[in-house]
């Protein structure tokens, strides 16, 4: 690497791995740097290593990007996405995901992955979804099985990673028909249990999985997923019985001590009193309860479909595990024996037994003795003390090994396996590479199967690499390929190796750990990849990939040793419990020996080789999951751990194989960006920007290079020679910038230094003349002061002089004047008394005589009155209170009959209906009828009610007969009354009988009209019983809204002749029915039906011919909206109570707009369902009931079809259309108004959705249009080919050419301006939405370029808005408020002096902190390489997005798409203009049509 001087470097640090240094003096051996702390450090070049001064502060989302690909690079580049809460970063192929130790819900919403779903790999921000949706794709693509490998140490991640990943896959490839719940949920469902069982406290994390877990999703060949199953390697089997202090055993054991009751039960106490638990001073988590997480593991077993019984026997076997850990053994009488050393220890072996329902003497000789069969017999050997500990730890341990297969198994049952399965996506979530102080037998399995997946991440990495350079057509033959296969022969290879060499020491009884040692050092000593330690004799070491780890062998012989004792598995099997003799139900071969010997290394080494098989099968795709600190808290990184973990994971590895090819990859156009200033005279149109490379690298006579495709290859440290000969050229330019800018200043000083001078002089005399204009000016204004001050004396003199004569003239004119007012107000006076004095006189004696007259009057009067009043008494107490009464009962029974029959109608009504509905439910829900039965079975129920709802009229009927009865006898009492007239007495008493009658009657009345309200209460509770029926009926069609207006209706239109006849009878009285029939024609029922019948075809026909056909628009106005209407108003239909002319409107209209895919069919029927709408809206009125009998026959003749052939005579048309907007509308007719509403809906979201689905590959290519382009600013953009590419407007263009065709669509269908404006609005906000999105979705769209290339089309699509007018566009504009203030910041030049309060309310007041947040980070400027905002900005919008992280559900940074209908009907009406359908001709093509033969006649009689 060329150092000079003002080289940016990395230097190696103690405390943070690495540090920034620049180089002040480089000399031959030693450079002397400086850190930014103003450290000067002396050190060689080899320990330097190159940094990128250019680098942006807020990272590269892909590490191949990065200028120098090297530890400290990637390292930093981590610590600065981290910083910003971008967690997730690509290198390569692999992503890297860092723990934040906080909740970020907006980034795992369904919104995200929807964004996320069928996108390129590498085209959105890094995200795990990405990577979960590359593995789904290229197994639909290519019918390839995937997997994902999720590795890292504990407390990295993993286990949420995969859980993120399940969802992702869950989402996008659903469920097959038939799952109760989604496989992922199923998964995730059990992970509370395995977790329960498999996961323990460790030094670095308090729920680390002692397991490791390949969970694989199956799918069908639709991509959907059909099964799942779940496989677990290496359960740590030891922490069962032995654990180290600040550790804990398996979470299942504190959960069951934790229990209550089911620990009292078990006669379990704390974990402090059990051996296996006591080991460690550990027993509570923080934050964690061990009670809750017993119910939730319990709760777990119930999903799975564990059942109670099952559940008792899992927690029995585990509490017999702990009270056997606290058996404990004494030397006994005969030598080598042991015995149970205490009662304590007594009462644990009985509980033991107990538990396991097993001979207690028995389980007590299976732990102190053993069999040896020889051939002479059985032999039974005692066991001593410490071997009978070791048999008792062994049957603890081979319990629970089991017990936890067995819960394996029946979390595969629960999820469900497809055995047919061909294609699925596999999620491996194992231990990462482990290097404690101590190391022993676990830590060598756990690296030993990293070795093996390493071996396949290099190949996959290699592959990859291969696949780049195959891509772009380069030579890579020579490329080497980093193996590590020395080390896994070392560890695996047969006969000897470390496996091997294992299994056979453990083979021989009397081996030990120091045997076992001495064989690898005699064996390995030569090896480059062993090592014997220089102070340990049994310690040896192993250089792995990621670094060198001692392993201790203490206990690698009794760990490896799986002995299966013979009396264990006869003892178990034979135990009383189904459960635990189920667990040892596969008994071993007959052996001479009690033990049957296992290597748990052999089997770990056979699983991970089926593992490796399957990984080899498939795709594989890796996510490197990394452990930020070790304090488990947000926002911290410590450089070590993660670098420690960088090369544990392997990434590092990766980049040593990229290094070992062409770890630089630039494309032309960035290559030209940032080097052709090294070769400015071929930056002109001459060359395409791969000839321009090519000339920029030969001109530096660079050697180690290809050029691809689209980018150029550049071998490790070219890329610093190109920097070091670019900084040559910028430090040059810099010094001519300098001098030129020094003369600049020195010039402007010097001419700032003469101006001054001059303004001095200038200041100078004019001070001097102002001196002697001052005193000139004084002596002037002394003489006119002088001269004004004499004249001010004078004139004041004068007027005192004045004011005196005027004040005495004044005093004696007043004096005279008031003595002759006063003379004139005293003579007025005395007037005015004499003439009130007159007055009063006269008026006391007028009012005197008045009272005199009107006293004669009144007695005159009041005589008369008198003898009037004794003769109008006679006279009304006759009969008239009588008759009053009477009129008032016969009122009264009026308005009772007619409610009476109002109810009985409506009840008829009711049952009708529900006939009609029960059999349209049959006809169309054939598929259905065992559920149509059972609505039959409730509907028979509720006749049965209607019943005894008729039994109570019937009753109802019975009381107003009796009226009827009080009636006549009323009659009756009149002409006893005038019979009786002469007689007084007898009159009042018959008046007060009838008075008693009269309050009978009206308790009656009131009696009959409470049951007639139990009656309506009933029929409410019948009709909310129907709703529900039809509710549970409709959820099965997609129109359910549309189905349950149709399940309403009371008829099917040929039944609409038939059932008038019922329902005349059943609810009009005999008068109406009279009435009917005599107005009605003799025709036969037959005859009637027949007619109907034809009459519909006709309607059909016509209604068809206006709906199917393009009548087009007269006058603006569309002549299908305006005939439909005449025609629906001048035959009556709205006035009809039944009628299925609506039904058939709104099916044929919808069958239109299935069938036909114009783009002109839409905006049509916009038009006319529109203007048929604000016909309807303006015209007609909601009348539901009917108010007098003459009404009923009318519309009931309208209904029957017993009207005349032709409709009204022409003479009466002006009369109806001039009450065109008094309609008195049925319900039919409301209800097809709201059918019209949906319609319309329909319409305008269908023409929405096209659009939508018109513009997004516009927008694509606008977003897509900067990246693909971004060449060197000036030059023209040609492609590697030399054709050159087409400018950034022509996109925004053709996006204007969509608007305009849009517009003229709309204008051709005469659309109303509110609909076109709604429209508009519409698509500017998708514009908005998609455009903003993408903003913060893609890196390279966060541009200043790309800023500058937005905010140009926004000015595009303002001119378009402008010349639109606001009539149409409306506040399109405003829809684009998003994107228009996010461009606006990207554009701004010196962000880094913006506070956050100046961003927040004059930059971008309606973006959130979130979304500024997100545009800040992701910003990079490509033109003029400035810094986004300061560090002190970032930070504290960093704080107030983690602050809102805790308190809000859902807060994701992106836009949500608005699907709702943005209008009403009711703004509809207000803004459509009025139309006058009357103005419309019926076409030529509809006048064969016989019923629009008026309308014909309609158009002719104005002529005529």
């Amino acid at each position: 690497m060329a150092l000079r001087r003002g080289s940016a470097v990395w230097v190696e640090d103690k405390e943070c791995a690495w540090a920034e240094a620049e180089v002040v003096d480089p000399k031959e051996k030693l450079v002397v740097v400086v850190t930014p702390q103003g450290k000067k450090i002396n050190v060689t070049a080899e320990k330097l290593l190159p940094r990128d001064a250019d680098a942006d502060h807020g990272g590269v989302d892909d590490m191949t990007k990065l200028t120098y690909l090297n530890e400290p690079g990637v390292l930093f580049n981590l610590a600065r996405r981290y910083a910003l809460n971008e967690i997730y970063t690509y290198t390569g192929s692999i992503l890297i995901a860092v723990n934040p130790f906080t909740r970020l819900p907006h980034l795992y919403n369904a919104h995200m992955m929807e964004q996320y779903k069928g996108v390129q790999f590498g085209e959105l921000s890094p995200h795990v979804f990405a990577v979960a949706d590359a593995s789904y794709r290229a197994m639909m693509n290519e019918g390839r099985s995937q997997s994902v490998l999720v590795s890292g140490e504990s407390g990295a991640g993993k286990t949420e990673t995969t859980k993120l990943i399940m969802q992702y896959l869950t989402y996008v490839g659903g469920h097959a028909a038939g799952h109760y719940r989604t496989v992922e949920q199923q998964v995730l469902e059990s992970n509370p249990l395995l977790e329960a069982f498999g996961n323990a406290r460790t030094v670095r994390n308090n729920n680390s999985s002692r397991f490791g877990k390949f969970v694989e999703i199956q799918f069908d060949k639709t991509g959907r997923i059909s099964g799942a199953a779940i496989r677990t390697y290496l359960l740590e089997r030891s922490r069962v019985v032995q654990i180290t202090d600040t550790e804990r055993n398996y979470h299942c054991f504190y959960q069951l001590c934790a229990s209550g009751k089911d620990a009292e039960k078990y006669r379990l106490a704390h974990p402090r009193n059990f051996h296996y638990l006591n080991q460690s001073s550990t027993y509570e988590l923080e934050g964690n309860n061990s009670a809750e997480e017993y119910l939730k593991t319990r709760r777990a077993m119930d999903i799975v479909g564990i059942s109670l019984v099952e559940q008792e026997a899992v927690f029995r076997t585990l509490a017999a595990i702990l009270h056997l850990g606290n058996i404990e053994f004494s030397p006994g009488e005969d030598h080598d024996s042991s015995v149970i050393k205490d009662e304590k220890s007594n009462f644990h072996l009985q509980m033991a037994a107990e538990l396991l329902m097993c001979d207690m003497s028995l389980l007590l000789a299976t732990l102190c003795s053993r069999t040896i069969q020889t051939r002479e017999g059985s032999i039974v050997k005692a066991l001593d003390c410490s071997a009978a500990a070791a048999s008792r730890d062994a049957l603890a341990k081979t319990v629970y090994a089991r017990l936890f297969d067995w819960l394996v198994d029946n979390v595969n049952k629960s999820v469900g396996q497809d055995l047919d399965s061909r294609i699925q996506i596999g999620v491996l979530d194992i231990y990462g590479f482990e290097c404690f102080k101590h190391n022993s037998f676990e830590q060598f399995c756990i690296n030993f199967a990293n070795e093996k997946l390493q071996q396949h991440f290099n190949e996959h990495v290699f592959k990859m690499e291969q696949e780049e350079y195959r891509k772009e057509e380069i030579n890579w033959s020579y490329i080497e390929f980093v193996d590590n296969q020395d080390i896994l022969d070392l560890i695996e290879k047969k006969p000897i190796g470390i496996i091997s060499l294992l299994d056979e020491a453990c083979m021989f009884p009397r081996s030990t750990n120091k045997v076992f040692s001495t064989k690898l050092y005699q064996n390995f000593r030569g090896h480059p990849r062993f090592e014997k330690p220089k102070f340990s004799e049994t310690d040896f070491a192993l250089s792995h990939y990621a670094g060198k780890v001692t392993y201790q062998t203490d206990s690698f012989l009794e760990k490896n040793r799986d002995y299966v004792v013979v009396e264990h598995c006869g003892l178990l099997s034979s135990s009383r419990c189904s459960f635990i003799s189920g667990l040892f139900d596969s008994q071993p071969e007959d052996s001479r020996s009690s033990y049957k010997f296992s290597s748990v290394a052999s089997r770990f080494k056979q699983q991970l080789q089926a593992l490796m098989e399957t990984l080899n099968s498939t795709e594989p795709h890796y996510i490197r999951c990394v452990k930020p600190n070790s304090l488990n808290c947000p926002q911290k990184f410590e450089n070590w751990s993660v670098l420690h973990q960088l090369r544990c994971g392997g990434v590092l590895e990766a980049i040593r194989i990229s290094l070992a090819g062409y770890p630089t990859r630039r494309t032309y156009s960035e290559f030209i960006d940032r080097f052709g200033i090294l070769a400015p005279e071929f930056l002109d149109d001459r060359f395409d920007e791969k000839s321009l490379t090519e000339k920029i690298i030969k001109k530096l006579k660079l050697n180690n290079f290809q050029l691809g495709k689209t980018k150029v290859f550049l071998r490790a440290g070219q890329i610093a020679l190109l920097d070091s000969r670019r900084a040559e050229i910028l430090d040059k330019a810099a010094r001519i910038i300098q001098d030129f800018l020094r003369t600049f200043l020195a010039h402007k000083e010097f001419l700032l230094v003469r101006k001054a001078a001059v303004s001095l002089q200038a200041y100078c005399r004019g001070y001097l003349a102002r001196g002697i204009y001052a005193c000139k000016k004084e002596t002037a204004a002394a003489l006119l002061v002088q001269k004004y001050t004499r004249g001010w004396i004078h004139r004041r003199l004068f007027l005192h002089l004045y004011s005196a004569v005027l004040v005495i003239q004044s005093s004696i004119r007043g004096f005279s004047s008031r003595k002759r007012f006063m003379d004139m107000k005293k003579h007025r006076a005395a007037i005015v008394i004499q003439a009130q004095w007159r007055m009063w006189k006269i008026c006391t004696f007028f009012q005197q005589f008045r009272r005199a007259a009107i006293s004669v009057q009144c007695g005159w009067r009041q005589k008369l009155a008198k003898r009037e009043l004794r003769r109008l008494k006679y006279s009304s107490n006759e009969a008239g209170a009588l008759r009053e009464a009477k009129n008032k009962l016969e009122k009264n029974l009026e308005d009772l009959t007619l409610r009476l029959t109002l109810e009985k109608r409506l009840r008829v009504a009711v049952e009708e209906s529900k006939d009609v509905e029960i059999s349209k439910l049959q006809r169309d829900f054939e598929c259905l009828r065992a559920e149509l039965e059972a609505a039959n079975l409730e509907t028979l129920n509720e006749r049965n009610k209607n019943i005894l709802l008729k039994q109570q009229l019937e009753i109802s009927m019975n009381d107003q007969d009796a009226l009827r009865n009080m009636l006549a006898e009323m009659e009756q009492c009149k002409n006893e009354n005038l019979v009786l007239k002469s007689t007084l007495e007898s009159l009042s008493k018959r008046n007060s009988e009838m008075e008693q009658e009269l309050l009978n009657a009206r308790k009656c009345s009131h009696d009959t009209l409470d049951k007639l309200q139990d009656v309506e209460t009933r029929y409410l509770q019948l009709r909310q019983s129907l709703q529900n029926l039809e509710n549970k009926l409709s959820n099965l069609d997609d129109e359910n809204h549309i189905l349950r207006q149709k399940a309403l209706s009371l008829s099917p239109r040929n039944n609409l002749a038939g059932a008038f006849r019922p329902f005349s009878e059943n609810y009009l009285g005999p008068s109406m029915l009279s009435t009917i029939n005599q107005r009605s024609y003799s025709l036969t029922d037959l005859r009637r039906t027949r007619m109907n019948i034809e009459r519909h075809e006709e309607h059909h026909e016509f209604l068809l011919g206006c709906i199917k056909e393009d009548l087009g628009f007269k006058a603006g106005k569309p002549i299908a909206a305006c005939l439909i209407y005449k025609w629906l108003h001048q035959w009556g239909v709205f006035e009809a109570e039944r009628t299925s002319i609506f039904d058939y409107i709104i099916e044929a209209l919808n069958s239109v707009l299935k069938v036909e895919s114009e783009n002109d069919i839409l905006p049509y029927w916009l038009a006319n369902t529109s203007t048929l709408l604000c016909l309807l809206q303006r015209n007609l009125r909601s009348n539901v009931f009917p108010s007098t009998p003459s009404q009923h026959s009318s519309w009931s003749l309208v209904l029957s079809g017993k009207t005349s052939q032709v409709p009204k005579s022409p003479s009466k048309n002006t009369a109806q259309e001039e009450s065109l907007s008094h309609v008195d509308a049925r319900y039919p007719a409301m209800l097809f108004k709201q059918q019209l509403t949906a319609c319309l809906e329909k319409i305008f979201g269908l023409i929405r959705d096209n659009l939508k689905r018109e513009i997004s590959p516009l927008l694509s290519l606008c977003i897509q249009a900067p990246k693909a382009t971004r060449g060197v600013s000036g030059r023209r953009s040609r492609s590697p080919e030399g054709s050159v590419q087409q400018p950034l407007s022509t996109h925004w263009d053709r996006i204007i050419k969509f608007l305009d065709s849009l517009m003229d669509r709309l204008h051709k269908n005469f659309v109303p301006s509110f609909f076109i404006r709604k429209l508009i609005t519409q698509v500017f906000s998708f514009i908005n939405i998609q455009l903003f999105n993408s903003l913060l979705l893609r890196r390279e769209c966060c541009a200043f370029s790309n800023g500058e290339y937005v905010k140009s089309g926004l000015a595009v699509l303002e001119k378009w808005i402008t010349d639109a007018t606001e009539e149409y566009a409306g506040a399109a504009w405003d829809e684009l408020n998003y994107i228009r203030q996010a461009v606006e910041f990207l554009v701004i030049h010196q962000k880094r002096k913006k506070t956050l309060k100046e961003i927040k309310h004059d930059i971008c007041p309606a973006l959130s902190v979130r979304q500024i947040y997100r545009i800040c980070t992701m910003y990079w400027d490509d033109k003029y390489s400035t810094q986004s905002v300061s560090s002190e900005v970032v930070a504290t919008m960093r704080d107030m997005v983690n602050k809102d992280s805790q308190n809000l559900v859902s807060n994701s940074f992106l836009l949500d798409d608005d699907l709702s209908i943005p209008f009403s009907t009711e703004e509809i009406s207000k803004s459509v203009p009025a139309i006058d359908p009357t103005e419309i001709e019926l076409p030529p093509s509809l006048h064969h049509i016989q019923s629009a033969q008026f309308l014909i006649q309609q158009d002719e009689s104005p002529v005529s």
